[in-house]
């Protein structure tokens, strides 16, 4: 009996892992959207979610996620965690910056979150070079008391993200990116460095203004490069905030406003920092679920 499950385990395998590969050769050559397109002649259920599948075909909703190594800043191998819809498109991009606290779950849970509204999403793991295969807390408290990430590495890092989007085979060529915490500081500086589509700041702290003294951050204000914008910008920020705080959101307003860049800009009362963090006790459901529905509004009007 032993030796006959012991048998079976591999034909089991092979059989999960010809389903795999068939699912990826139908991924690049487009079979997938001629299987909907057949399936929605003999079926009466058509998509109204054209930001999900195809308008006026069945629609395949698949997603997946998985860990990939891209090309950083100076050509460095890093970590990076992608989800994207497993249809042909065309999608558009998204790089997703992670908080202070690292290449966590809840902002995979994120990353996945975009795939399943139609966009190739990619997380770089900002920390990998600080301390590769720690977990999310001690990779973070390494970066931390090294100063954090430093700004020349970051755009690289964003520049290697998005190249790696834009050679998807099911990519429109446009790519957006998005931080929380410290990310919405690193979002508007790799935007104001690189041609991008659209970016998302999520109450970035340091955009004007500097770390207190005793913060371990190596960061200074990056207000000056408002100038090199590189397209439209959305910010998120709370009301209770204190990095950044709503005069130093307003400071930095009033240099978008001198330079002429397209932005808009919310703030919302009752919330403090981090109010997307669905794990921690800052989370406000109500802004968080208002500002989802403007991020993903801001981005289908960018890059659709």
């Amino acid at each position: 009996m032993a030796g006959e499950h012991f048998r079976r385990r591999p034909l089991t395998y092979v059989r999960e892992l010809g389903f795999l590969i068939e699912e990826t050769e139908r991924l690049k050559l487009g079979i997938v959207e001629r299987v909907c397109a057949r399936k929605a002649k003999l079926a009466p259920l058509r998509s109204s979610l054209p930001e999900t599948g195809y308008e006026g075909s069945l629609m395949y909703d698949a997603t997946l996620a998985e860990t990939v190594t891209i090309r950083g800043d100076g050509g460095d191998e890093i970590e990076a965690y992608l989800a994207r819809p497993m249809s042909q498109g065309p999608f558009g991009g998204v790089v997703v910056i992670h908080h202070m606290p690292g290449y966590d779950a809840p902002t995979k849970e994120i990353t996945r979150r975009f795939a399943a509204h139609g966009y190739n999403a990619l997380m770089p793991n900002l920390y990998h070079r600080d301390a590769p295969g720690a977990s999310p807390d001690d990779a973070a408290a390494t970066a931390r008391a090294q100063g954090g990430v430093p700004d020349a590495r970051l755009i690289g890092d964003v520049a290697g993200a998005a190249a790696y989007l834009r050679g998807l085979s099911n990519s429109n060529g446009k790519v957006g990116v998005i931080g929380y915490c410290s990310g919405g500081r690193q979002s508007f500086l790799a935007a104001c460095s690189l041609p991008l589509d659209a970016a998302v700041d999520c109450y970035g702290a340091f955009v004007t203004g500097t770390p207190p003294e005793g913060m371990p951050l190596k960061v200074g204000p990056i207000k000056h490069l408002t100038k090199d914008l590189s397209c439209p910008l959305l910010g998120l920020f709370g009301a209770d905030d204190q990095y950044p705080s709503p005069e130093q959101v307003n400071e930095l307003e009033e240099e978008l406003k001198a330079q002429g860049k397209t932005y808009e800009f919310h703030t919302y009362k009752g919330a403090g920092h981090a109010f997307f963090a669905v794990n921690r006790a800052a989370y406000r459901p109500e802004a968080a679920a208002d500002a989802w529905n403007r991020t993903l509004a801001f981005l289908n009007k960018a890059m659709k």
